[in-house]
């Protein structure tokens, strides 16, 4: 397969596009669509990848290909791993919210893909596509196939490629420099019919090894700056939680006796969001310790104010049991009916005790056999 017909053929699969974001559950509908994406997107790159490597094999200097078709191979058998865990998780479709926010987790947590720092699964898809393309140039390039002035060509291009993803880091713009130094000095050499296959060699290996490695650090801080900005939403939605459930626990200690003693989280003592990655994930890590006692606390102060609606409902059912099937003649069983409805209308309540006074009336109210409702 020629290099034309790898490009053309390369480009009718493009990488998904991820749902979602980190820590939500993301619609089955939308996981169901990219994990067809990206099934279909392996199998694409991996036969491209095949093929790049016969033909890096079937060059005078292979060994000048094989690292880097390595590398490339790892990057995707390190997101082959990701989906495998990913169809797991999906359980062929059989997945509840918990299930769906554990795949957000996988989808944009970070891959280590052994071609530097970890990056999320889609950096990691936009990675090995880099490495695809800039080996079809390579080869496409290589002095069996093309001439001098055309693979000057290819480096030029990739140089500016280069300068475009150094941004405003001074390092990686003077080693730009550096090799487009180089490359001036070649193509000086080769206008005066000088040779320069070997030295042109070299220069196109650290070329696309320093635009590797730019793409690895441009993924790198768009990774940092979206969970940045994830931190930053998810710790202004808890803190705007707090007021509500400051409130809900005032409530219940006031109406409730012997209400839980829980503590409501104060978010903003937590700081502000950091900018480097390990701070940053261990913000994120606290961040998540807050969410989950924030999640205990309103299940405690709830709690309590929800048995006892429940058992003023469940007492004015057995009320109305009392009175089709005639126990609420019973003098007994009115008595029962007063102490249970004042242990639970009294302000604080006892709940523990409303709780027994309330299932001894219903007990009380039961038809006798033989009586309206009884069994004869």
């Amino acid at each position: 397969m020629t290099a034309t017909a790898m490009a053309a053929a390369s480009a009718d699969v493009v990488a998904p596009v991820a749902p979602g974001r980190l820590g939500e559950a993301i619609p089955a509908r939308d996981l169901m669509t990219y994990l067809d994406g990206l099934l279909t997107w392996l199998d694409d790159r991996r036969t491209r990848l095949d093929a790049l490597d016969t033909a890096a094999q079937a060059t005078a200097e292979s060994e000048r290909y094989t690292p880097d078709v390595v590398l490339a191979l790892s990057v995707w058998q390190s997101v082959r791993t990701r989906a495998d865990e990913l169809l797991a998780v999906w359980d062929g479709g059989r997945v509840t919210e918990v299930e769906r926010e554990r795949m957000s987790q996988l989808l944009w947590g970070r891959v280590d893909t052994r071609a530097g720092a970890p990056v999320s699964l889609p950096e990691a898809l936009t990675l090995c596509d880099a490495m695809v393309s800039a080996l079809r140039t390579r080869l496409a390039f290589d002095p069996d196939t093309a001439d001098v002035v055309a693979r000057l060509r290819g480096v030029r291009a990739a140089l500016v490629r280069a300068e475009d993803l150094a941004g405003s880091d001074a390092a990686a713009h003077e080693r730009v420099a550096a090799l487009r130094e180089r490359e001036q000095r070649l193509s000086a050499q080769a206008a005066r019919g000088g040779d320069v296959a070997g030295p042109l060699a070299e220069l196109e290996t650290r070329t696309a090894h320093a635009e590797r490695d730019l793409m690895v650090a441009v993924s790198q801080r768009r990774s940092v700056a979206r969970a940045r900005a994830d931190a930053q939403a998810t710790a202004a939605a808890l803190e705007a939680r707090e007021p509500a459930l400051h409130a809900l626990a005032e409530r219940c200690r006031q109406e409730v006796t012997h209400p839980p003693r829980l503590a409501v989280p104060d978010v903003s003592r937590l700081g502000p969001v950091p900018e480097q990655r390990e701070a940053l994930d261990a913000y994120v890590a606290r961040l998540d310790a807050v969410r989950r006692a924030l999640d205990a606390a309103q299940d405690a102060y709830s709690s309590p104010l929800r048995e006892r609606a429940e058992l003023r409902y469940r007492l004015g059912r057995a009320t109305a049991t009392a009175a089709s099937n005639g126990r609420d003649a019973s003098p007994t069983v009115r008595a029962g009916h007063d102490e249970a409805r004042t242990a639970v209308e009294t302000t604080p309540c006892d709940v523990a005790l409303a709780r027994a006074l309330v299932e001894q009336y219903e007990h009380l109210v039961r038809p006798l056999p033989g009586g309206p409702g009884g069994a004869r």
